[in-house]
């Protein structure tokens, strides 16, 4: 049987919530996010509406940046960007809802992030039947949660995520099996899964721009150009011969990618939602090396990871991790997994206070830079 798969992306969801929630908020740009602090904060957009996104405002953005972007609206004379606290409980909840609306329509779903999930179809035996069964969640998702959620369906995971991209925000974009080569070839690099700014950047300087322009190289010539996908492209030379100091993992990469850009897909829809981590992190105002200041943060990190995991359907972890950014950005990531599970505040801080400490002498820090960032993350949940 002829395999169906939606894929649903709710439109920019923790804004949408918030204007959702909020009356007067309606109709003006939203960023939810960091705290700007007129320019000068220093954490990222998590997510923008679509009115804030005409002024050039993305996810992933730095918020002084997007903060700059609602001042120069302003001048202009439009709405000035409404900044929001990220409300993790709140979203987790109306997602928890979602989900339980799409679970009606199929006993087949991957929930593949708090606001996206696959949906296998193929039950319905037909695409046209496929086709009203999308529109039927998205319906019930605007009539019930009163939010909007865009949908791909195609023959495969692939195809599907890539069409739930299209035709935002409310969208619905189908994708026939027979269709997917000619829906795949005008599409520019980056819109392939995978395929990063690095990848990106080498493969435009081989003059490809298109997933059409992709199809001129073989099997063998993606297994030569490409190893696994965490290479460092923008160390490659040239298409065919990488520096010898490059160490590339040959093969599956350039296989994988080879078959991607063709619609080639045959990874199954998987029942499971596995929450893999619960963690939290804070960029300090100025850079600092007051251990009081660091500890004190530290603690409240671990307070708020030790919040969610008693809401969460987890109850203890076994490994700790954190993450130390210090002026200049050079990250360091250090991890410790205890002999048995544990899930006690009192652990916890434990835990990550040895951790801590070699980032205050020579062991971790000899040249005794200054910590912009600090996170706490816990994994192996129980």
């Amino acid at each position: 049987m002829e395999r169906m798969i939606a894929h649903l992306d709710m439109d920019a969801f923790f804004a949408s919530v918030e204007e959702r929630d909020n009356p007067r908020l309606r109709g003006l740009p939203i960023v939810v996010g960091a705290d700007p602090m007129e320019g000068k904060g220093r954490g990222v957009v998590s997510t923008a509406n679509y009115a804030a996104r005409a002024y050039s405002i993305r996810s992933a953005l730095p918020i002084s940046k997007a903060w700059q972007f609602s001042q120069k609206a302003k001048r202009k004379g439009r709405p000035e960007v409404i900044f929001l606290d990220v409300d993790f409980r709140k979203y987790s909840k109306v997602s928890h809802e979602i989900m339980e609306i799409i679970r009606k329509y199929s006993s087949t779903i991957e929930q593949a992030s708090i606001d996206e999930a696959y949906i296998d179809l193929t039950h319905v035996e037909s695409f046209e039947n496929a086709i009203e069964i999308c529109k039927k969640i998205k319906q019930e998702i605007k009539e019930k949660e009163k939010l909007t959620a865009s949908i791909g369906l195609g023959p495969n995971k692939l195809i599907a995520k890539i069409a739930s991209d299209m035709q935002k925000p409310d969208g619905l974009t189908v994708v026939h099996p027979e269709q997917v080569e000619n829906f795949l070839e005008p599409l520019p690099i980056r819109k392939m899964p995978g395929i990063g700014p690095k990848t990106e950047l080498f493969f435009k300087k081989q003059g490809v721009m298109t997933i059409n322009d992709l199809k001129k190289y073989s099997k063998d010539d993606m297994r030569n150009m490409l190893g696994s996908p965490r290479t460092n492209f923008a160390q490659t030379q040239s298409v065919f011969r990488p520096k010898a100091s490059t160490k590339l993992v040959r093969g599956k990469w350039g296989f994988d990618l080879y078959d991607r850009i063709r619609g080639i897909d045959e990874s199954p829809v998987t029942e499971e939602y596995e929450i893999k981590s619960i963690g939290e992190q804070e960029t300090f105002r100025e850079d600092t090396l007051d251990f009081k200041f660091v500890f004190e943060r530290i603690e409240g990190l671990c307070e708020s990871v030790i919040r969610r995991l008693k809401h969460s359907d987890f109850k203890k972890f076994r490994t700790v991790v954190i993450t130390i950014r210090f002026s200049g950005f050079e990250t360091k990531i250090r991890s410790h997994t205890m002999p048995k599970p544990a899930g006690s505040l009192k652990v916890l801080k434990g835990e990550i206070a040895k951790l801590l400490m070699p980032f205050f002498d020579a062991r971790e820090n000899p040249k005794r830079k200054k910590i912009r960032l600090i996170g706490v993350r816990i994994e192996k949940l129980s």
